[in-house]
């Protein structure tokens, strides 16, 4: 099924380690925009450094991989601290190859993170790796988007998962 969701969550703050582990997740592939930040947003949003710390803490590997270009993505990454694959073709596989071999592990041990229906959804399913939903941080406001997230409703989940937890 080119649409399956493994879970969805809130906001990417909610994905907690025990979740992936129980999953058997060892590696997480991070879209950006709307999931980790707003759009063309230099600052990682609330929370989100706290659970990338706790991520990392926990031996989980990271990477950001992301459609947009370098110039977008490089500063973003490195403040975080990230590896990162800009220019990331999503829907198709490209990106998300390159992640798994940059990461050292296998599909099985990788699950993809974001927002968006067309591309992290579709793109995690013809790579054959879990897919954790996301709901966006906010809706864009241009025409392109808004016809998009349209499109997307048939396909998003009715269910999500909240941590109610605290991260640190």
């Amino acid at each position: 099924m080119l649409f399956r969701i493994t879970a969805a969550f809130e906001r990417v703050t909610d994905i907690t380690t025990q979740f992936l582990a129980e999953n058997g997740v060892k590696g997480l592939i991070l879209d950006l925009d709307n999931t980790l930040t707003t759009h063309d947003n230099p600052v990682p949003a609330e929370g989100v450094l706290d659970w990338l710390d706790c991520m990392k803490k926990s031996g989980i590997r990271l990477m950001i991989v992301s459609n947009n270009h370098a110039p977008r993505v490089t500063p973003f990454a490195e403040m975080l601290g990230l590896p990162f694959v800009s220019e990331g073709a999503k829907p198709l596989t490209k990106g998300f190859k390159e992640a798994v071999k940059k990461m050292g592990l296998t599909k099985d041990d990788v699950a993809a993170v974001g927002d968006q229906i067309y591309t992290d959804v579709l793109g995690a399913n013809l790579f054959r790796i879990k897919m954790l939903y996301v709901k966006p941080i906010e809706h864009e406001k241009t025409t392109f988007f808004k016809v998009k997230r349209k499109c997307e409703k048939p396909f998003l989940p009715k269910e999500f998962i909240k941590n109610k937890q605290s991260i640190a």
